[in-house]
This record gives structure tokens, C-alpha cells and sequence, in this order.
């Protein structure tokens, strides 16, 4: 089988590696639809990591996918030849402290796919066909397609990001930051009962998605254009902030739009930053971080096989994965691109 393995900064392979064919009592052998090109994909392939994550080791890449099963193991249920699944790629240990209070985001043990941050890496999603436990594999229904499905994975990370804000029924939200994780945490607070939603981006193009995915107003976050003006206004205009930047004027902004007791949810990842805390105190901020997901995964794969949502606006591109460095330099132009995604088939 083909897979997508990252081994240096710009050195991406397609390559050929050993086909599992006999799944196990209780696994399953999948064949990979699509897949959807991260934030973390591409910091390994243009960097060979991030922070103190690096490559050691060849690792293929990819976390967002879906596939069709093409055998079951003994045991398995609830799963046939042919269905169309999302695969969840995060496999806590079940048994640490952490665990055990129920955080399986907060594992200790994390084993989680397309990831450096253990040794041996957790090898990725990217391939062509793979063996996957039957209990991470979710199946979204007739009629869906594969590159929604490959969704899940990102969407089960903006719905947790929405929950960690509490309550965001009837209140003005306000998201900085509209690449693909900034655009689904706008559909997720649509979906939440947002009474408005503000995009904000320091670029135009994907302003544009942001909007087609529910926000109801677009500001580019410019100074000079005072878009945020009015939310800065008195003390402060926004109940709750999503940042999904991740960059420290992003967050001081979204500080001077809160009102006093606003709620900011930390979602974007980045490296130390100042921090306004005095605004924090003055204005009795909460400010609380959103890391990965835990059950919003199965929440993400029923509202998007149920068609309940469409996040069908979000994938800009698809290119066969003949083409896969192609679509890497693509994903990584914010002007030109949304959600760039795999097709394995």
C-alpha cells in the first residue's frame, strides 16, 4: 500500500509499506477515502515539527480521515463491508489519573494519530489501507460524502471548543481567526444557539467561508480600518471570544471586546505570549483553554451523517494523492485555500 510519510522539513515521500490484510478479533481492515490536510501536517512537513515536537523518525502523516471497511474481525458489530466510517484518531489509555477523572483528552498515555509527541510516533491516517480497533471507527450513513466525513476530527475539536465556553445560547460571539478550525468553531456556535457571530481575520479570503458557515458579520481585523471598533466600545460589546489564532494580538484584541465577566476560549496553539491580565481582573474575565476532544467526535460524526450541518463550504480542494505534495503547498496558502483534503480512492 501507498502512504504519505514525512521524514525532514519539505521531505514528504509517497511511498510503499507493508499491507495488513487479516484484522484481529475486534479490528477491522479499512481502505482510506479522504483525508484532510492539519495545522500539525504542515508544520511537520515545513518545519519537521513544532515547539519541542520533532520528527525522530519517518511518520506518516494525517489525523482527519474517513474510509470504507473492506473486512471485519471476529466480534465486530454494528459495522458491514462497505460502510462509509469516520476514524477517530485519539486512543486515550483508559486507566491513568487523569482518565480516570474523566479527561481522556488529558491522557497520560495518549497515543494519538500522525503524532510526534512520543517515541516511537504514532504513525498516521495517510495510507491506503490500514487496521483500526472497531471502537474507533464511526459509521456516518448512506449518502455522505467521504470528504465530509473526514471532517469529524476537526469539527469534534470546535464543539468542544464550544462547550468549554459554557452556555453560549442568545449571546454575541466574536471568533478571531478564520482558517478551518476558526470557521467550524463559528459553525459549531451557530449550532449552539449564538444569537450573532463575528469572523475576524487579518486576511480577507477566508473571511468569505466564515460566513458561508454562519457568522453574521466579517471584519477584517485591520487597525487602521477600526473594524472592531464597536464591539470595544464602553467596556466592551462581546459575551464570549473564540480565539483560534493563537497570536497574541488576537487575544489582546479579543480582551478589549469582552465585557465585564465575557468568557475567552483559548483554542489556537502557539508560544509564549504577554498576557493583559489587568483587563483580565478589571473586567472579571474568565479565560479558559480547549484542547483536542473527547465524545464530540461521535457528536460531530451524527450531526454531519444526519445532515443536520453542512460543512461542505469548508473544502476548497481535493487532489488525488498521486498529487499530495501538490496539495501540501496549496494547504499551506491561506489566500488560496480552505481545507485542502486527500482523496485516497
Amino acid at each position: 500500500m501507498r502512504a504519505v510519510v514525512a521524514y525532514a522539513p519539505h521531505d514528504l515521500r509517497l511511498e510503499e509499506r507493508p499491507e495488513e490484510v487479516e484484522p484481529d478479533e475486534g479490528q477491522v481492515l479499512v481502505r482510506i477515502a479522504a483525508g484532510g490536510i492539519c495545522g500539525s501536517d504542515l508544520h511537520y512537513y515545513h518545519n519537521g515539527g513544532f515547539g519541542t515536537v520533532r520528527l525522530k523518525e519517518p511518520m506518516i502523516l494525517g489525523h482527519e480521515a474517513s474510509a470504507v471497511v473492506a473486512a471485519v474481525g471476529k466480534g465486530v458489530e454494528g459495522l458491514a463491508t462497505g460502510d462509509l466510517v469516520a476514524i477517530n484518531p485519539s486512543m486515550p489509555c483508559g486507566q491513568c489519573e487523569e482518565c480516570q477523572r474523566g479527561l481522556r483528552n488529558h491522557c497520560n498515555d495518549m497515543v494519538f494519530r500522525g503524532s510526534a509527541m512520543r517515541f516511537p510516533h504514532a504513525q498516521g491516517l495517510f495510507r491506503e489501507t490500514m487496521i483500526v480497533r472497531s471502537d474507533l471507527l464511526h459509521p456516518v450513513g448512506r449518502g455522505v460524502a467521504a470528504g465530509l466525513a473526514a471532517l469529524a476530527e476537526p469539527f469534534a475539536v470546535c464543539l468542544h471548543a464550544v462547550k468549554q465556553a459554557g452556555s453560549v445560547l442568545g449571546k454575541t460571539v466574536l471568533v478571531f481567526g478564520c482558517g478551518p478550525i476558526g470557521c467550524l468553531t463559528i459553525a459549531a456556535a451557530r449550532l449552539a444557539g449564538a444569537r450573532r457571530v463575528i469572523a475576524c481575520d487579518v486576511v480577507e479570503a477566508p473571511l468569505a467561508t466564515g460566513e458561508r458557515l454562519g457568522a453574521d458579520e466579517v471584519v477584517l481585523n485591520d487597525p487602521e480600518a477600526g473594524g472592531l471598533s464597536p464591539y470595544k466600545a464602553g467596556r466592551g460589546r462581546i459575551d464570549v471570544a473564540f480565539d483560534c489564532s493563537g497570536h497574541p494580538a488576537a487575544v489582546a484584541s479579543a480582551i478589549d471586546c469582552l465585557r465585564p465577566r465575557g468568557i475567552l476560549v483559548a483554542v489556537g496553539l502557539s508560544g509564549s505570549m504577554p498576557f493583559p491580565l489587568p483587563f483580565v481582573v478589571t473586567k472579571e474575565l474568565t479565560v479558559v483553554g480547549s484542547f483536542r476532544f473527547d465524545t464530540e467526535f461521535a457528536e460531530a460524526v451524527d450531526l454531519i451523517g444526519s445532515g443536520r450541518i453542512d460543512l461542505s463550504p469548508l473544502i476548497s480542494h481535493t487532489y488525488s494523492v498521486d498529487r499530495v505534495i501538490e496539495a501540501f503547498d496549496l494547504a499551506g496558502d491561506r489566500s488560496q485555500s480552505m481545507k485542502v483534503q486527500i482523496d485516497f480512492r
